[in-house]
């Protein structure tokens, strides 16, 4: 009977045992990986944004179709410019007061030197052709964007806006911690039920991560 006591306090602590290590590496687990997730995420999403920013540049407005985006890079060219400033008398103001010299005019002039492709100047590479797939392994999605207009102050500004759903990104781990990561909305972290770059509410361009993300050597 003594054995039999033992045998079954052998197994509560080794069940509490093994209770109390999930409880603490499960997380930690969840994190690291998240945050792996999240880096091959923004990455895309900060190439979006660099395409859009150009096309911006270039076409005068941002666009909602990856399609057009894809066939604009492939295509567009950026300008190389020099600025000259010339400055010279302003003879009439100049004759108006008596003097001689006193009011200058300057003049600036644009000169266009050369022309540079825009994928060779943002990407050196093909990845543009695919910064639409939401990069995780195992899942098969597509970053929703959508591009237009607001106003404010009475002027009109053009927007844009790409995002995917932290559910898709996280798909497979753990439903609770998933759902804890859902309501997060810590400096640092990705805040909010998604991870996005750019409003369709607000004019920015900026994304909804913290500043780790944002690492030179995480490119």
């Amino acid at each position: 009977m003594r054995l039999v006591i033992q045998i079954i306090l052998w197994i509560v602590i080794i069940f509490l045992g093994y209770q109390l290590y999930s409880s603490i590496s499960g997380p930690y687990e969840f994190n690291k990986e998240k945050e792996v997730r999240y880096q091959k995420v923004i990455n895309n999403l900060k190439d979006i944004r660099d395409a859009e920013l150009a096309h911006q540049e270039i076409a005068g407005n941002f666009t909602g179709s990856f399609d057009s985006l894809v066939r604009f890079i492939d295509t567009a060219q950026f300008a190389i410019t020099q600025r000259r400033d010339s400055v010279y008398a302003d003879v009439e103001k100049n004759k108006a007061y008596g003097i001689d010299e006193g009011y200058f005019i300057t003049e600036s002039l644009i000169d266009t030197l050369s022309f540079t492709p825009v994928k060779d100047s943002l990407y050196g590479s093909d990845r543009y052709k695919t910064m639409m797939n939401v990069p995780i392994e195992g899942v098969d999605a597509k970053f929703k964007l959508q591009a237009g207009s607001i106003m404010k102050n009475g002027s009109k500004y053009s927007v844009f806006e790409a995002t995917v759903s932290k559910d898709i990104v996280l798909q497979g781990m753990d439903e609770e911690l998933v759902y804890q990561e859902k309501q997060a909305n810590t400096v640092e972290g990705v805040r909010g039920d998604k991870v996005q770059v750019g409003s369709m509410e607000e004019i920015t361009t900026n994304g909804n991560w913290g500043k780790s993300y944002d690492s030179a050597d995480n490119q």
